[in-house]
């Protein structure tokens, strides 16, 4: 049951308790009656989720707020914000993408697991919100079920959808994580963010694998992040050599992106690199034991992947050295490197071994 109205918390009130729990954006998103299926349906039918199978699960309750958790009428979104301490993180980006030595990880798995650090801190703020008001119905969400988070976060105004999907606001662009609080309260919605793009289409001009078929359309078949993170099977051949030294997620759509020259960092730890991640080299990370992966990855949200796709994605990534650039001595290494994991090497990961070690040989 639904709380008295008249106890209702004020929207000031929840902004700033969520302030104090390190949010550093808020917004409301009125729900009731909600359905977001059309374009929903578009993309599953269209197969743009791969492999996701949980994508296309009860699809109703990913579009439609109030079948996933019943009498829910609002939507509490919180954004974190997870930029590089170095305002000279965009330059450093393609300065590591350049060069052949480096591995690239993807910002946001740097650090911390983000899903550890937003998704305790709703829970928080549920709490802090029933001893103002009493008990009321909630459900907090951080990529951990089937909610649409940057569509909320559109309609809450935290931000627009960029035409690379990820939401973007003017003042962090898209360096933030989402979080979703699904609550029975039945409170006034903020009014939802205006597109600030333009004509804009750097995010889409830089894609390596051009996986933006159209503005604010993304086929994760073709995107690198889902290609390294997501898929569990080979890497299609044809896409590997596009990946470069890319080994967990891709960064170029918003290292491109205009509106991330503001974004600053956070005033705590929680997402700054960890074991050198930043500035790791190919080599020494391929060198990595599988005992090595699981302490170094503890808390990371790369752990999720394991250390074979850990390795798959390597081995790709040091196939993508160029015999015509990259040192010699290098090369040498690299293909002693890939040889000799041959010979414990799981089916999947030879292949990519020997894929590897044909191109260094080309």
């Amino acid at each position: 049951m639904a709380p008295d109205p008249r106890r209702l918390p004020d929207r000031a009130d929840l902004a700033g308790w969520a302030a104090e729990l390190g949010f550093a954006h808020f917004g409301i998103a009125d729900v009731a009656g909600l359905d977001l299926s059309e374009g929903l349906q578009r993309w599953l039918a269209d197969g743009c989720h791969g492999e996701m199978a949980w994508m296309a699960r009860d699809p109703g309750q990913r579009a439609r707020p109030a079948a996933l958790v019943p009498g829910t009428v609002s939507a509490l979104m919180v954004g974190a914000d997870y930029a590089p301490a170095d305002p000279r993180w965009v330059e450093q980006g393609w300065q590591a993408l350049a060069d052949p030595q480096r591995a690239y990880v993807s910002v946001y798995a740097r650090g911390r697991d983000y899903h550890r650090r937003v998704r305790p801190r709703l829970q928080q703020l549920a709490d802090r919100i029933a001893t103002a008001i009493g008990p009321f119905g909630y459900r907090a969400f951080c990529d951990s079920a089937p909610v649409m988070e940057v569509a909320l976060a559109t309609r809450a105004g935290l931000g627009w959808r960029g035409k690379h999907t990820l939401a973007l606001n003017r003042r962090q662009g898209s360096m933030f994580f989402l979080g979703t609080l699904y609550t029975d309260l039945p409170l006034a919605g903020d009014a939802p963010a205006e597109p600030h793009c333009g004509n804009c289409t750097r995010c889409l001009d830089i894609c390596p694998t051009n996986a933006f078929p159209a503005p604010g359309r993304l086929d994760a078949r073709r995107c690198i992040s889902y290609l390294t993170i997501e898929h569990a099977g080979p890497i299609p051949v044809e896409l590997r050599p596009l990946i470069g030294n890319r080994i967990y997620g891709c960064d170029d759509c918003q290292l491109a992106c205009p509106w991330n020259k503001f974004a600053t960092a956070p005033d705590h730890p929680d997402f700054d690199p960890r074991h050198g991640l930043d500035q790791a080299g190919l080599l020494a990370l391929f060198d990595w034991t599988p005992e090595a992966f699981d302490e170094r990855t503890r808390g990371s949200a790369i752990r999720r992947i394991g250390f074979e796709r850990w390795q798959r994605n390597l081995a790709v990534a040091l196939g993508n050295l160029d015999p015509a650039t990259a040192p010699p001595e290098l090369l040498v290494l690299a293909r002693q490197r890939l040889q000799a994991r041959l010979a414990d090497a799981t089916p999947l990961l030879a292949e990519h071994l020997h894929w590897a070690i044909g191109r260094l040989g080309r």
